[in-house]
């Protein structure tokens, strides 16, 4: 067949697990075949497509050049479709199988993850959903490096590459100790404590929207800590060393330590946050993928969230 590309998919296979793993012996480990047949493969690939994909340094590894990681993306995508051809041709009509591949912001993850995979799986049993948290900058990198299918994601910093749709907002809120002298008010301005402490949460895209808040109204925060874990933020609070601003709500109003904290609602007017479904606008979703956004529209939302409509459309802007 003169149309039938010169390479395999068995050996995109292999370029994918070198750039992932760093070096030839580490591929192969993980392959679970010889260091000779991983770099031919390799010399094979590099043959049949006409360039150079890695630069091989025996003390160094392996280096992608520019060519290879645009390669390693496309490859990446080719596999997965692949693997969307085979487990969509064995596993009858109408069923989902396969692998989808799902990226969630750290803080979201706790409340939004589990009622999502435990829904979407027993509504798909064939299927299998992998997950990976992370901050939004790291999970949009994955994205559009064909690693990820969706992501979990704020509408903050979203990169113009993301086509996105919208699953429900959640307005910011100031957190504070139990014993606070606010803790008793239904709403706080955040002129009231420019002068305390903060907690910021410093993962991104966190920091940016805490800190965005305040320069808005005028205030220069006095950030005295920053942790980059949701709970430790919050068991600092709870100890009385600050006060946070956050958006994601759970239900539970104790630190790990049984601290107790509470949620007020910010005096100046500040917008409801949304939550988004992401993926690459050059991207095409595959069924498994497509499946699980209508799923997301229709699931129980966690304590704080406004839904969107339902027949609300994605936007690719």
């Amino acid at each position: 067949m003169s149309g039938a590309p010169r390479f395999s998919l068995r050996q995109l296979a292999y370029f994918v697990t070198i750039a992932e793993a760093g070096t030839i012996s580490e591929a192969a480990q993980r392959l679970h075949i010889s260091q000779p047949a991983v770099s031919l493969a390799l010399n094979d690939l590099e043959r049949a497509l006409k360039v150079q994909l890695c630069v091989r340094r025996k003390a160094h590894g392996v280096t992608l050049t520019p060519t290879g990681t645009q390669v390693l993306h496309r490859a990446r995508r080719l596999l997965r479709q692949a693997e969307d051809l085979e487990g969509e041709a064995g596993a009858g009509e109408g069923a989902l199988a396969g692998v989808l591949s799902l990226g969630c912001y750290v803080t979201l993850a706790p409340t939004v993850l589990p009622p999502l995979l435990q829904g979407f799986s027993a509504l798909h049993p064939g299927l299998t959903v992998d997950f990976a948290e992370a901050t939004q900058d790291v999970l949009q990198r994955r994205l559009l490096s064909g690693e990820l299918d969706l992501a979990v994601i704020y509408d903050m910093d979203v990169l113009p590459e993301m086509a996105r749709a919208e699953l429900f907002t959640m307005r910011p809120h100031i957190l504070l100790p139990a014993d606070h002298p606010l803790a008793d008010r239904e709403s706080v301005s955040l002129h009231e404590l420019a002068e305390e402490p903060m907690v910021l949460l410093d993962a991104a895209p966190s920091s940016h929207h805490a800190l965005g808040l305040c320069h808005a109204f005028g205030l220069v925060p006095r950030v005295r800590y920053r942790p980059t874990s949701y709970e430790v933020a919050r068991a600092l609070v709870g100890r009385g060393m600050g006060f946070s601003i956050l958006v994601q709500r759970p239900s539970n109003d104790r630190t790990y330590e049984g601290f107790r904290v509470v949620i007020k609602e910010i005096a100046e007017p500040v917008r409801a946050e949304a939550v988004l479904l992401a993926w690459p606008r050059a991207v095409t979703l595959n069924r498994r993928a497509e499946e699980f956004l209508r799923y997301c529209r229709r699931a129980a939302l966690p304590a704080g969230a406004r839904p969107e409509p339902l027949g609300a459309q994605e936007s690719q802007a």
